[in-house]
């Protein structure tokens, strides 16, 4: 599944809710014991189970990200379409020699990099919010993705490294990219869903995910549609400069997950450091 421009990150469906999952415990309850006294006794038992069982996901209800007005160094990709500016992914300002680098999912820029990894019609804005751009639009002007990704779209490579027109760190500040982490880590995601001009964050763990062959990292909170992948997964994230470290970008594994409240990202290892190391 393509998970870039319009058609990326498509979501439905969920969980059960709690009130179908009670109806089943109590119909298997009910099924099994056929004496009425003691049917009645498993519903009395059934119905505390239940209150338990709710107050238990009241607690752990799982957090949806909420719009705001974005940060410096996050922003949106954007493409030219009939001579509109429309917004496809998410990529944030990393640190860099030149000052000039971006990271984002591999597989938001397929379709638009030459073979010799020059990149067409695909712009940078970031800190936008609200159809406001407070630097302006920055044109991507190359591309570095792993070999792996190249070749055969690993998901554990879905990674890619952007170079703008100009020195826009200065401006914005930077993200580190930090490799190798130890997880679980509570982190900061921001995407730009493409319905709307408005980002969203959110604050939860990252957590390991394998599934062979692939290392992963799961992110869970709902809200992450269309639009947000190459979203970083910040970590350390500075209360003054609002910049941390980059542990992860939504993508990967089914190019970042099928349904809103589940994201995955590639684990940042050796891989994603010498990646780095190159682009740098």
């Amino acid at each position: 599944m393509d998970r870039h421009d319009g058609m990326s990150r498509r979501r439905s469906g969920g969980a059960a809710t709690s009130s179908s999952r009670r109806r089943a415990r109590r119909f298997r309850c009910a099924v099994t014991l056929g004496s009425l006294a003691i049917s009645a006794l498993c519903l009395t038992l059934a119905a505390a189970a239940d209150e338990t069982g709710d107050a238990l996901a009241a607690a752990t209800a799982m957090p949806t990200a909420r719009p705001f007005d974005g940060v410096h160094a996050v922003g949106a990709l954007f493409r030219d379409v009939a001579g509109k500016l429309r917004h496809f992914c998410t990529a944030a300002v990393v640190r860099s020699r030149r000052g000039d680098l971006l990271i984002t999912a591999a597989h938001c820029l397929d379709g638009k990099v030459s073979p010799g990894g020059d990149v067409a019609s695909v712009r940078f804005a970031p800190g936008f919010h609200g159809r406001a751009f407070p630097y302006g639009t920055l044109a991507v002007t190359f591309e570095y993705v792993d070999s792996n990704w190249h070749r055969y779209h690993d998901p554990d490579d879905d990674v890619a490294f952007l170079v703008v027109g100009r020195n826009i760190e200065k401006s914005t500040g930077a993200e580190r990219v930090a490799t190798g982490q130890k997880m679980p880590q509570q982190v900061q995601v921001i995407g730009y869903p493409d319905s709307t001009d408005t980002p969203v964050t959110c604050l939860a763990p990252a957590r390991n995910f394998y599934i062979r062959p692939y290392a992963q990292l799961i992110f869970r909170c709902g809200g992450y549609t269309d639009g947000t992948s190459g979203g970083p997964f910040l970590d350390h994230v500075s209360g003054k400069t609002a910049t941390g470290d980059v542990v992860g970008v939504i993508g990967g594994y089914q190019e970042g997950g099928d349904y809103a409240d589940i994201s995955y990202s590639p684990r940042f290892l050796a891989n994603v450091a010498a990646l780095y190391k190159i682009a740098n």
